[in-house]
C-alpha cells in the first residue's frame, strides 16, 4: 500500500511543461502543494490560475546563476518547507558532435548538470535539518547506455546517474531519499531537436511513450514506506530497442 503525499510540500523544476507538468498534476491529485518552478512566467501564471491555489508559480532561470541561487531560498520564505524537490528541467542535443556548437554545449551542461548539482546542495541541509526528505532527479536512459547519436546529451545523463548514487548514499543517513527516473524517448519539447525523419520512424514503430507514464513512475517512487528507496527507475516504451 502506498503512502500518502497529502500536506507534502513540492517543488517541480521545468514544471510549466512536459514531465514537469505531468508530475505537478499528478502531485496535486495527491494532494501536495506544489511549487512550479520555470522560467517561462507567462506559462506558469496561467497553468497556476488554472491549477488552483495548491499550485504556485516560482520564476527561476536555472541558467541564470543568480536565479538559480536565489530558487530554494525563495521557495521557503513562500512555503516553509520542502519536502520534495523533483529535479526535472534538462534540455537536449542529438547529432554528431562536430555539428554541435560550444555554447550549446555549455547551455545543456549547465542546466542538465551543473543546475541540479546546485539545487540539490541548496535543499540538502534544509531536508537534514528535518531527517527527511525526497530528491528526485530526471535522468534518461542515455545515462545508463552510450548512444552514439547523443555524445554531449548522454554525457551528460551519465554525470548525473553518478551523481545521483553518490548523493544517495551521503544523504540517506539523514532520513533523505534520492533517486532517479530514467525514461526513453518521450512525447514532448524535449525531442523537438530531433530529426523529422527519426521522430515520425519513432512514433510509427511504437517507440516513444507519454509523459505521463514517466509520471506514475514517480508517483510510485515517492509513495513507497520510508524504509524503501527506489533508487533508478528505468522506463522505456516496450518498442524501443535498445
Amino acid at each position: 500500500m502506498g503512502m500518502s503525499l497529502n500536506g507534502k510540500v513540492a517543488a517541480v523544476t521545468g514544471a510549466a511543461s512536459g514531465i514537469g507538468l505531468a508530475i505537478t498534476k499528478d502531485l496535486l491529485a495527491e494532494g501536495v502543494t506544489v511549487v512550479m518552478v520555470d522560467r517561462d512566467a507567462e506559462s506558469l501564471a496561467g497553468l497556476a490560475a488554472q491549477l488552483g491555489r495548491a499550485a504556485i508559480p516560482q520564476v527561476t532561470d536555472l541558467l541564470d546563476p543568480q536565479s538559480c541561487k536565489d530558487m530554494v531560498p525563495e521557495i521557503l520564505e513562500k512555503t516553509g518547507k520542502i519536502d520534495i524537490l523533483l529535479c526535472n528541467a534538462g534540455s537536449y542535443i542529438g547529432g554528431d558532435l562536430v555539428d554541435t556548437t560550444p555554447e550549446a554545449i555549455d547551455q545543456m551542461v549547465n542546466l542538465n548538470v551543473n543546475a541540479v548539482i546546485k539545487n540539490v546542495r541548496a535543499v540538502a541541509p534544509h531536508m537534514t535539518q528535518r531527517k527527511e526528505g525526497d530528491i528526485i532527479v530526471t535522468c534518461s536512459i542515455a545515462g545508463h547506455t552510450a548512444i552514439h547519436v547523443e555524445p554531449v546529451y548522454s554525457a551528460s545523463k551519465w554525470a548525473i546517474t553518478s551523481f545521483v548514487q553518490t548523493m544517495r548514499r551521503q544523504l540517506m543517513q539523514h532520513g533523505i531519499r534520492v533517486a532517479q527516473v530514467s525514461p526513453g524517448p518521450v512525447i514532448s519539447a524535449l525531442l523537438s531537436d530531433w530529426e523529422p525523419e527519426r521522430l515520425q520512424q519513432m512514433k510509427d514503430a511504437g517507440a516513444l511513450m507519454e509523459t505521463q507514464e514517466v509520471s506514475d513512475a514517480m508517483i510510485f517512487m515517492l509513495t513507497r514506506p520510508r524504509n524503501v528507496t527506489i533508487r533508478d527507475m528505468i522506463v522505456l516504451p516496450s518498442n524501443f530497442d535498445i
